[in-house]
């Protein structure tokens, strides 16, 4: 399994990418034609070149495949779900900059209630 921090490359050539993950180049081509959210880089003379960020996505849909036994399809609905599933858990995310005038209201808020305690 690559995990993120070893991709210290900007761009992988398709060679590269084959040997991480041990599979065939003209596999790549093909998931590459099957999964329309894997879009390479091409330079000047044609060649594929996959930022880390593909190399994961291929990462994953090598496991869904060849580890956890789905077929193409199911492979894309697995995909497709998990980003909408992302994409509605990334909405209720919060910055620290959100988060910060929010807890100091909550701290005001706290004084007041351990102030309002004492007097009883």
């Amino acid at each position: 399994m690559i995990a993120a921090s070893e991709l210290t490359k900007l761009y992988y050539s398709i060679g590269e990418v084959a040997e991480m993950l041990n599979v065939a180049t003209s596999n790549i081509r093909f998931w590459e034609k099957q999964f329309p959210q894997l879009a390479p880089k091409k330079n000047n003379k044609g060649n594929r070149m996959f930022s880390p960020k593909e190399i994961l996505l291929l990462q994953r849909i090598y496991q869904l495949i060849h580890e956890e036994g789905y077929t193409i399809e199911g492979a894309k609905k697995a995909l497709k779900s998990k980003k909408q599933h992302q994409t509605s858990e990334t909405s209720t995310e919060f910055t620290t900059s959100d988060v910060a005038p929010i807890v100091a209201d909550l701290e005001k808020i706290k004084q007041r209630l351990i102030a309002m305690k004492s007097m009883r």
